[in-house]
């Protein structure tokens, strides 16, 4: 039943006089949905330690230019709070294809610069991680990026950078946080035209200069030599943005290595907010890469690559020695990259001393046990590229450790310190590199996985995920973890629980964060985890037998005793 606080929240909106007519409107025409009304005012859109993410749309708890615009005041007050020696402070903001993701990045600047804060903005849309190079290029103190990664057409977001070019760490997104919620009322948020802010020169259109430098900044990671070149060309590349910001820069820094055989998906090459042919535009997802399939087979392509709609996210798909196409899940890109650049590195006498991978806690420890072959170090953070780049910065800062290589799971990576989040341009141009290298050897990067298997053990991921959306279900999800807590299982099959990791009050030196990991005797583990940005519970396995079929057993029974532990509370069976 929909309480008398939901409805006059819902009144006041339709009442405020700072709530233009259109989406009063809308508002109107839910008056007979008690259920939708709940659903857009029961609560307030958090403002996490990532920002804001949720369904465009009029309400408290949906995307809109007032939700935006409050949070975007809370920041602009922290901003002038921390960095009050500045005259004035300055932002960087970009977005991406989504429905009004313009709209958004613009309602931000305004506001910034109704508070005096020098913003600059992307005239058109741009990947997330050349917002992370920007802020640090600039000279920013913060960045924000209007994206909801790959969730589906009808969600955005609001992404909040430092000054280091990295997500919010913990201690300065709970300041932020706290700023935002102290934001009252929509009669606190100033704001400007679009005309004043210019005039006043505290809106600044930036594009092509970032650009140029941000491109230079990634094939400066690139370790092919210019004899070995004439590889790029040899190698044939199917590209699909899925509608999003890596149409831009993907095929021109591949075309800029040498590639001459790119092959992009026209179909998904135009930035669409509906992603019009794909259900999800999610590379991890196998039905997203379903046309650019068909173009792999038309051109004989070696490897197909697919990039989130702010590219932050690359997922690829390679051809095996018998002309037959593997996916390749996040993992074991991390890992045949991971290869590739220690080894290229110790080849040419630059593989560091004092090297480190950074990879996250649900990330398979295959990338780690080839870290650990090249005498790199590993550490590891919570979910969440932030974390990596936290660490990033505290090694440039310390300067006794050198940042080599940073990833998880799911489909995220770095190298190279010109940013602090995940890269699918770098990632792009590195697995394709890779790909180009190993075939000038006979190998493809499935011959290339399978010798790492073979020297490190046979690693199987798998993940595992529920959605469970509104109110209940995020109940629910509480409930899983509740249970899982309380009845800790001991005993899976044949194998022991030896161990269990609960990051709820803080683990191993890592904050807190709502994680249960359960490791095993036999090496095998698995993790629980409620998603932040979507109304999921997550499950990660993960198994290492002597062969794949011994692992794909495990997997199976591991898989099968936890899963249905899970959908049975997830259905209310106890």
């Amino acid at each position: 039943m929909m309480t008398n606080t939901v409805m006059n929240t819902y009144q006041v909106w339709l009442n405020d006089p700072n709530i233009d007519d259109q989406t009063k409107a809308e508002l109107r025409s839910i008056e007979d949905q008690p259920k939708e009304i709940e659903d857009r005012f029961y609560k307030e859109l958090a403002f996490g330690t990532g920002g804001l993410r949720g369904v465009i749309g009029a309400g408290t708890n949906r995307m809109n230019k007032y939700t935006v615009g409050k949070a975007t005041q809370g920041l602009a007050n922290y901003m002038n709070q921390v960095f009050s020696h500045l005259s004035p402070p300055k932002a960087v903001i970009a977005h991406d294809s989504r429905h009004m993701s313009p709209e958004f990045a613009l309602e931000s600047a305004l506001v910034l610069a109704a508070n005096g804060i020098e913003t600059y903005v992307f005239h058109s849309l741009r990947p997330t991680p050349e917002l992370s190079f920007a802020v640090r290029e600039l000279g920013a103190q913060a960045g924000i990026v209007i994206t909801a990664s790959h969730n589906p057409p009808e969600y955005n977001g609001y992404k909040v950078y430092n000054e280091h070019g990295g997500q919010l760490v913990i201690h300065e997104a709970a300041a932020v946080i706290e700023a935002v919620n102290q934001v009252s009322s929509f009669d606190e948020i100033r704001r400007l035209s679009k005309e004043e802010a210019e005039r006043q020169g505290l809106l600044h259109w930036i594009g092509e200069d970032i650009d140029s430098k941000y491109m230079d900044a990634v094939a400066s990671v690139s370790l092919m030599t210019e004899e070995e070149r004439e590889l790029m060309e040899d190698i044939q590349i199917v590209y699909t943005a899925l509608h999003g910001t890596g149409g831009t820069l993907v095929p021109p820094i591949l075309k800029r290595l040498g590639c001459k055989k790119v092959y992009t998906v026209k179909e998904q090459d135009q930035p669409d907010p509906n992603f019009s042919t794909v259900k999800s535009p999610n590379p991890e997802e196998q039905a997203a890469f379903e046309i650019a399939m068909k173009l792999a087979a038309e051109v004989d392509a070696d490897i197909v690559i697919g990039t989130d709609p702010d590219a932050d996210r690359m997922g690829a798909v390679v051809k095996d020695a018998q002309g037959t196409y593997q996916i390749l899940s996040g993992n074991q890109s991390g890992a045949i990259m991971a290869h590739y650049l220690f080894s290229r590195m110790k080849q040419r006498g630059t593989l560091p001393n004092n090297g480190v991978l950074i990879k996250t806690i649900v990330t398979s420890e295959m990338g780690a046990k080839i870290a650990e072959s090249y005498g790199i170090e590993v550490q590891n953070t919570l979910t969440g590229f932030k974390f990596i780049g936290e660490k990033m910065t505290q090694f440039e800062q310390s300067q006794d450790k050198q940042f080599v290589f940073g990833y998880e799971e799911s489909y995220g990576y770095l190298a190279g310190t010109y940013a602090r989040d995940k890269d699918a341009i770098v990632a792009s141009m590195l697995i394709s590199e890779a790909a180009a290298y190993y075939k000038g050897q006979g190998l493809t990067l499935v011959d290339v996985l399978e010798q790492l298997y073979i020297q490190h053990g046979y690693f199987q991921e798998k993940l595992e995920s529920i959605t469970l959306k509104g109110k209940s279900g995020m109940e629910k999800i509480a409930e899983i973890m509740s249970d899982w807590r309380s009845n800790k299982p001991v005993q899976i099959g044949e194998t022991r629980v030896e161990a269990v990791e609960d990051y709820i009050d803080g683990f191993g030196g890592l904050p807190a964060e709502n994680v249960l990991k359960f490791k095993c005797s036999d090496g095998s583990w698995f993790c629980l985890r409620p998603s932040g940005t979507e109304p999921k519970i997550k499950v990660y396995f993960s198994v290492c037998r002597s062969s794949m079929e011994e692992s794909s057993k495990a997997m199976q029974a591991l898989r099968s005793y936890v899963m249905d532990r899970v959908e049975q509370l997830a259905q209310g069976v106890k």
